[in-house]
């Protein structure tokens, strides 16, 4: 398929499907070829998080994981009565 910008830029959305769908697509300008819409190969798409990854990249930036007690303190800092709801004025008394 070959046509010029002017016709093109209305028929952008389409000429897309057709590159996907394997066809050539050339936009010319002044008669003469100026690009082809070609599709981009298909990622395998992953979903999740990559754990191993995750880790090689916190070692390569020197981060290390805090232990479990510290994640634990973490926690217990959260029910620090000066952080409670009703000190705060997000709770009623009643």
């Amino acid at each position: 398929m070959e046509l010029a910008i002017s016709a093109a830029k209305p028929r952008l959305s389409e000429l897309i499907a057709a590159a996907q769908r394997g066809e050539r697509v050339i936009i010319t300008k002044r008669g003469e070829p100026a690009v082809e819409v070609v599709a981009c190969p298909k990622r395998k798409r992953r979903g999740g998080i990559d754990f191993e990854k995750l880790e090689v990249t916190l070692r390569r930036l020197g981060i290390e994981q805090d232990p479990p007690e510290a994640a634990e303190k973490m926690i217990a800092a959260f029910h620090d009565p000066a952080l409670s709801r009703k000190v705060l004025g997000l709770e009623d008394d009643g």
